[in-house]
């Protein structure tokens, strides 16, 4: 709610009008929860707001965020933990991407969540069992965790390595993003329709 309180009192902005000083102006007092750039039910929103990237996110929690959401994949809904993944790629839409090993275009969703579902990389989807292999902290702002996961699946291994990037400007400046998730193998061996 808004509210405006009007008093009357001299001021700076007083003039005097004829000879003699105008006594009264309005000043005017607006009290709100929001500013009133953002909408009414903005915090409400934020609350809202689909998991990915934070600020305050190290790079071993983002991956551990990740794996997170592939452990429950279908989680509030089907392939939730795909698109979690999505918001923590750091590729470009409009260009083809290294992110698994070979260059694709992932610049659609779809053609990402595919991915995921090809044999190789379907062991992360709902996960029984994680085990971090090794991390190296390759350079100030970029660092790899090597993952051992075991699948839904009977005998489904795998392992998985993890490449971090944190962004230095622009809109991500300060956030670490997935420059890579690569499967130790040959993953793609036998081509893969995305």
């Amino acid at each position: 709610m808004m509210s405006l309180g009007l008093s009357s009192s001299s001021s700076l902005f007083s003039k005097p009008f004829n000879g003699t000083t105008k006594s009264s102006t309005y000043r005017f007092r607006a009290s709100s929860d929001v500013p009133d750039f953002l909408s009414v039910d903005w915090l409400e929103s934020r609350r809202k707001r689909p998991f990915g990237p934070r600020l305050s996110f190290n790079a071993e929690e983002c991956v551990q965020y990740q794996l997170d959401a592939l452990m429950f994949n279908d989680q509030p809904r089907p392939d939730y933990g795909v698109e979690v993944m999505y918001r923590f790629a750091g590729f470009d839409p409009f260009e083809r991407s290294l992110y698994f090993g070979p260059s694709f275009d992932l610049g659609q969703f779809e053609r990402f969540r595919r991915i995921f579902h090809h044999s190789s990389y379907r062991v992360l989807l709902n996960h029984k069992e994680r085990k971090i292999l090794s991390t190296l902290n390759v350079e100030e702002n970029r660092y790899k965790q090597r993952v051992w996961i075991r699948g839904a699946r009977p005998e489904e291994e795998e392992t998985f390595q993890f490449t971090m990037v944190q962004r230095v400007g622009g809109f991500w400046d300060g956030y670490w993003l997935t420059e890579s998730l690569h499967h130790d193998g040959d993953s793609f061996s036998g081509g893969v329709a995305y």
